[in-house]
């Protein structure tokens, strides 16, 4: 048996014709590595074909894997704080953390490069600023961040 006759028959379109649905589909979803303005990230029509949306569209993705980083290296609550408040902001830090990181890997299953490129970049950024040694002051308390490491 072939490919095409394993996963069943097309569904019938407005216009009777599934290849060109196919053909449609295909154009917008790739399942592959790709270079291109013309991709879907993160919502339906977005960025659309011009290349200065698509430009908006990496900035944006940019952005969010930075602020990513932040949040994950941030210390916004004071030393030794225990109490329901302290822990509620964690908590919220803790959320909008993964709602971002996830949001991010939504934009990643667009599978295009240049957003690939730009999380990559962001997340680089973001550790570099943030974690690494080159800007760490040189007084080391205790305490590293206010969450801990994301992990799978």
């Amino acid at each position: 048996m072939d490919d095409a006759h394993m996963h069943g028959p097309s569904p019938p379109t407005s216009n009777g014709t599934a290849a060109t649905t196919m053909q449609k589909h295909h154009s917008l979803m790739h399942m592959t590595f790709f270079w291109g303005t013309d991709s879907l990230i993160l919502f339906s029509g977005w960025p659309g074909t011009r290349p200065g949306m698509y430009a908006l569209a990496l900035v944006f993705v940019f952005v969010l894997s930075v602020l990513v980083e932040w949040l994950s290296h941030c210390n916004l609550l004071r030393d030794g704080s225990k109490d329901v408040g302290a822990g509620l902001v964690q908590t919220l830090m803790h959320t909008i953390r993964v709602g971002l990181a996830n949001l991010l890997m939504l934009a990643l299953m667009s599978f295009n490069v240049g957003v690939f490129i730009v999380v990559l970049a962001g997340h680089m950024l973001g550790f570099l600023f943030f974690r690494s040694r080159v800007f760490k002051k040189s007084s080391h308390s205790g305490k590293t961040t206010d969450l801990p490491p994301m992990s799978c």
